[in-house]
């Protein structure tokens, strides 16, 4: 049973885990092996702590945690970041460990962010995704996210092409 909660701050070092070996193994032949292969904890911790402790606006971080309490994946969203696309809300992130994949909590995660949104009077969302990133395309596709538009972006000294999709409607 997976227990879907907000974020503490002592799960930083939980989600940063969880960030770090889900960007290993989906994006491993998409962005450079050196960054992959280069990424700390740490830094990430500091990041997940300074957003979890509300450095910023409208900004929610949910965890998924298993019947151990160990966090097995995490989502966060909020307002906005794109004031030039017609969305209110953004799902700006959502991972989870292999091998928790395919057992529907990246749909119950999915879920409770679009309800965050709508209790902050989000009523449309939208979220970015590597264009090479096919089982993550799939998923937003299969949650009924429509094509929206699409732009470059730099990762790790590569340019990689990178896709909306939106909600009008949530």
């Amino acid at each position: 049973m997976i227990k879907i909660r907000p974020a503490m701050l002592q799960d930083a070092p939980g989600i940063a885990q969880v960030h770090i070996l889900s960007w290993q193994t989906s994006y491993r032949g998409i962005v450079p092996d050196e960054l992959l292969d280069n990424q700390s904890i740490e830094r990430r911790e500091g990041y997940w702590k300074t957003v979890i402790a509300g450095g910023e606006t409208l900004h929610f971080v949910l965890v998924a945690e298993n019947t151990q309490g160990e966090i097995v994946g995490f989502a966060s969203g909020g307002k906005t970041r794109q004031e030039n696309l017609p969305f209110a809300g953004e799902l700006y992130a959502i991972y989870l460990l292999e091998a928790y994949k395919h057992q529907g909590i990246g749909s119950q995660l999915f879920q409770r962010v679009t309800q965050e949104l709508i209790t902050e009077g989000l009523a449309s969302m939208m979220l970015w995704v590597l264009a090479d990133n096919v089982p993550g395309r799939r998923f937003y596709e299969k949650m009924g996210g429509k094509y929206v538009t699409e732009q470059m972006i730099t990762i790790g000294g590569k340019e990689l092409l990178e896709v909306a999709y939106g909600w009008e409607r949530l």
